[in-house]
């Protein structure tokens, strides 16, 4: 188990990529402190882990408020001694163009994605650096470096991400924490979902348009995005830090 007997935290862990990734690090042997703003769903992402063997403890959380996320990590600690790994999945879908953007919604965009994001580091560091170092993945996106229509909000967050991740990394290395970023191109998930709602298309219709957008000419998987996370935060990747993987079946390349 290349995960055994670390704490791991993973944020928007109610659905989609943060439950996959909290799911496959639990098969790998880490304790979870899964948060999201979604109890509902959050409390069936820890009951799937707890059925399956693992341990996870649920923080009901909104991250672009500095207590959430400082509880985050204080529960981390309370429950299982320390933090050896922050996964940064939460995020929100805000998407307008630049011209048709409130200042509300980039106040709710950067709020979460980069504020939020960097208060949950802030509060994690101190923690991880106690235990000798560990592992920091930042969930970007392709949006982060791809033009998109009427996406302005939400593809500058992602671009922040990419670079508050190289900031990080700097920082951090001699601390021995590695800060890493992955970019999903297309998975289906709820936020995908509303997407294609929003767009009055249909799931198959939106995978099929989604799909030619890639050279594998598919969307991922949550999972397929997971094991990448996984990756990043284990040994095996002991000399990567700084790095952004695209994890987007060519979509970027193209």
């Amino acid at each position: 188990m290349r995960l055994k007997n670390l704490v791991a935290i993973v944020t928007g862990a109610a659905s989609g990529i943060g439950r996959a990734c909290a799911l496959r690090f639990s098969e790998e042997g880490a304790r979870l402190v899964v948060a999201d703003i979604n109890g509902a769903d959050l409390d069936e992402t820890v009951a799937l882990i707890q059925a399956a063997g693992g341990e996870a403890v649920a923080v009901c959380s909104d991250i672009s408020k500095e207590d959430d996320a400082r509880r985050i990590s204080a529960t981390a600690v309370e429950r299982f001694g320390g933090i050896d790994i922050l996964v940064n999945n939460a995020a929100d879908f805000t998407t307008f163009s630049v011209e048709d953007a409130s200042m509300e919604n980039w106040q709710r965009v950067l709020g979460i994605n980069v504020i939020g994001t960097a208060m949950v580091a802030k509060h994690a560091i101190p923690h991880i650096r106690t235990r000798g170092g560990g592992a920091i993945v930042n969930v970007a996106s392709t949006s982060g470096v791809l033009a998109q229509h009427n996406f302005a909000t939400y593809n500058s967050s992602k671009a922040a991400i990419m670079t508050m991740t190289r900031c990080m990394a700097l920082d951090l290395a001699p601390s021995n924490i590695r800060v890493n970023s992955v970019s999903p191109g297309c998975v289906i998930t709820t936020a995908t979902e509303r997407e294609w709602v929003r767009m009055g298309l249909t799931r198959e219709e939106w995978t099929v348009s989604a799909a030619a957008e890639h050279m594998m000419n598919r969307v991922g998987e949550a999972r397929e995005v997971a094991n990448a996370i996984l990756f990043f935060a284990s040994s095996e990747a002991s000399f990567i830090t700084g790095a952004n993987l695209m994890v987007d079946g060519g979509r970027s390349a193209w």
